[in-house]
């Protein structure tokens, strides 16, 4: 696949992200306003300095008006946009092309979701009719099939297993304890998230994303004119996105020991922005941990780990935030939460935070504030193994020499 890209032609100059959390409250628009007048103050502009707008929400809202109304937006162009539970992302992927075309100077991605007064959890939008080939199971049972699969792959036993994704959600709750904005900010004993009540085989409580409200916000502009707004932009290195075929449940090669969209999506990321080594060059990672297992796999196809390897690096901690390489240092969509629309966003607000060293000083990751990695990476997923988007950005602090 031919990867042209935009490196370097892009930069973020301002970010916004509410809390995540249950907001009974707050409306939508509520919390697209906070994000948004974060996000402005954060570059120094106000609302007219805005050309277009993207906005992505998965459930919350239709057509731009929703954002056009919430901000009382004078006749300016607003796009909705949704791709699953990569929305947010696919929100700042366009923001960013519009920019890197010249149709606009300053552009805004912001994303929202507003599901706890909902009723429903996950992706709140019925199927549409379909041929019969899809498998109707839910996503936990879906992604659940992920920790089966690659015991058997590698070799290990059920029990090693369970202290693997036990020891991902431990680690992640151990960041979320220490991020203001979480959802869920308490530490948990490994036996409290071995012993939480039951989901879906393997997975229990305290292995699946939480359900919440938030919105996140990003402002993109031109690199040349990037420290005109701030000096410590973030450039945009990479944006890669790809929809598979959704053969995976009928292809008897497919064995849900790595999802190939991720795979193609990471050799795309990788080849735009030259990352040659992912794990000796990033100093922090993002990922759609939707549920434990999918971090596990994401591991190797994501090339942090060997194949057949990842589930060492965890137990060894290589992927903790004091690690060789901190994945989900805000805590992921475990102890983050995951409102559809904002996640994406909410992960590319991690890497605004710490690789302009203004992160929490307990988060801050040590590589960043030494100077010796300077590379965020954000993954973002939507739909289910074998089926599914899959979109990854690469930023970083330094521009194009």
């Amino acid at each position: 696949m031919a990867t042209h890209g935009i490196r370097d032609k892009v930069a973020i100059v301002g970010m916004g992200c509410t809390p995540f959390g249950e907001h009974w409250d707050k409306s939508a628009e509520d919390l697209l306003v906070d994000a948004n007048q974060e996000a402005l103050a954060s570059a120094g502009l106000t609302q007219d300095d805005v050309d277009a707008y993207w906005l992505g929400t998965m459930a919350s809202g239709f057509s731009g008006q929703l954002l056009s109304r919430t901000l009382k937006l004078n006749y300016k162009p607003v796009t909705r946009v949704e791709n699953f539970c990569a929305t947010g992302s696919e929100a700042f992927r366009n923001a960013c092309y519009a920019v890197a075309s010249g149709a606009v100077d300053v552009a805004m991605a912001i994303g929202v979701e507003k599901l706890k007064d909902s009723g429903y959890s996950g992706l709140t939008s019925a199927a549409p009719p379909h041929d019969g080939t899809s498998v109707a199971i839910t996503a936990p049972a879906a992604f659940g099939l992920l920790a089966p699969a690659y015991a058997n792959m590698t070799g290990i036993d059920d029990e090693q297993l369970k202290d693997v994704i036990t020891r991902i959600a431990w680690k992640n709750h151990y960041n979320g304890a220490r991020n203001e904005r979480a959802q869920f900010r308490k530490e948990l004993s490994m036996d409290a998230i071995r012993n939480s009540p039951k989901v879906s085989g393997m997975l229990g409580v305290m292995d699946c994303s939480g359900v919440s409200d938030g919105s996140a916000a990003a402002i993109v502009v031109r690199a040349e004119d990037a420290y005109k707004y701030t000096d410590k932009p973030i450039f945009v290195k990479a944006l890669s996105m790809v929809a598979g075929p959704g053969d995976g449940p009928m292809d008897p090669t497919f064995d849900y020991t790595s999802i190939r969209e991720v795979v193609k999506c990471a050799e795309n990321a990788y080849a735009e922005a030259g990352v040659k080594d992912p794990r000796n060059e990033f100093a922090l990672a993002e990922v759609h941990d939707c549920f434990t297992p999918t971090e596990l796999v994401l591991m190797e196809d994501l090339g942090f780990s060997e194949k057949g390897k990842a589930w060492r690096d965890v137990l060894d901690g290589k992927f903790d935030l004091q690690g060789e390489l901190p994945v989900n240092p805000d805590g992921g969509l475990t102890s983050f939460g995951h409102p559809i629309g904002a996640s994406g966003l909410r992960m590319l607000f991690e890497c605004w935070l710490q690789l302009r060293q203004e992160a929490p000083a307990e988060r801050q990751i040590a590589s960043i504030a030494s100077g010796e990695r300077t590379l965020g990476l954000t993954h973002n997923l939507g739909g289910r193994p074998g089926d599914c988007v899959s979109f990854i950005s690469v930023v970083g602090t330094e521009p194009a020499a």
